[in-house]
Formats: structure tokens, C-alpha cells, sequence
């Protein structure tokens, strides 16, 4: 069966992150919230689609892009932000060639410390 084609950018996030789900409540406030279409994959029932596990999306953020591509850490942070009017310049130097390897270095030492502060998921009710 083929995957729905998303009209806009979908975020997959660890809602089970109490840092993660205040963050994901700021960019969904903010104006250009709505571009994204954001997925909590803590969720029992959660589908992150084809080519990304429920693990992996727990395991740190992803994006899949209209086309289908996926994309994860420094660069999925860099398409939100993109998307978001007065973080956009934010969103393409974090993408920038020069500087995304030195943004997803900072990602993966947030991620090292992210798991002391994760709720355990939720269970899926009977």
C-alpha cells in the first residue's frame, strides 16, 4: 500500500520528552506552527510511515519532507525552522554545509542527556 504523499513538512517527536514536548508546543504555538504537521511518536498508536521506525523516531527528531525524504537531527531542526517566519535565517545557517556538522554535534550531546529527563512511553490501553 502506498504512503499518502504529506503537503507539508511531518515532525516526529518523543512527546514522552518533557523537554521535547515543550519545545514542540512552542513551534506549533508560534506563527508558521500549522507548516509542520507534528507527530508525537511516544503515542501508542503512532505511525511514523515507511523507512523510519517507531525506535528511531523516539531516538531523536525526524522530518519527513513532502517528497518523502526523511531527514533527522541537526537538518530536521534546520527544515522546522525554516518554516517558522522570523526563525528561517536560523533554519539555513544551521543547514549551511560549514555548519551542520558542527549543529548535529551539539544535537547529539543534548540527545546523550535527553534520556535522564524521558517519561517512560505510554501503554496502549486495552
Amino acid at each position: 500500500m502506498a504512503m499518502e504523499t504529506p503537503d507539508r513538512p511531518v515532525a516526529y517527536y518523543d512527546g514522552a520528552c518533557p523537554v521535547c514536548a515543550r519545545e514542540v508546543a512552542f513551534w506549533r504555538g508560534r506563527p508558521g506552527g500549522g507548516a509542520i504537521a507534528w507527530v508525537d511518536v511516544s503515542a501508542p498508536d503512532a505511525a511514523p510511515g515507511p523507512g523510519l521506525t517507531r525506535a528511531a523516531a523516539l531516538a531523536r527528531m525526524h522530518v519527513r519532507l513532502p517528497d518523502g525524504r526523511l531527514v533527522a537531527g541537526a537538518r530536521a531542526f534546520a527544515v522546522i525552522w525554516g518554516a517558522m517566519p522570523g526563525f528561517r535565517r536560523l533554519g539555513r545557517l544551521v543547514g549551511h554545509p560549514l555548519v551542520a556538522p558542527v549543529a548535529e554535534a551539539a544535537y547529539r550531546g543534548f540527545l546523550a542527556v535527553r534520556r535522564l529527563w524521558r517519561r517512560p512511553p505510554r501503554a496502549a490501553s486495552a
